[in-house]
């Protein structure tokens, strides 16, 4: 299993209007932190991509995947 992660974060972010700095403020993290997140150098723990997902109404899936394997 390949530890890298797809991360849809950003999209979902602009499309709901909001600034790093915003959707940090309203999750309760830095700004910094949803930078990271958005590039993929941190993951974020469970609580706070759940955190995440219920402020930007979608699920954790919509926000993160696992990469497909190859066969």
């Amino acid at each position: 299993m390949s530890g890298k992660l797809i991360v849809h974060l950003r999209a979902h972010r602009t499309k709901a209007g909001l600034t790093q700095a915003a959707l940090a403020d309203a999750v309760g993290v830095s700004r910094k932190t949803i930078n990271t997140i958005e590039n993929g150098v941190f993951t974020p723990s469970t609580i706070l991509a759940l955190t995440l997902a219920e402020e930007l109404d979608c699920s954790v899936h919509d926000l993160f995947e696992l990469p497909d394997e190859p066969d």
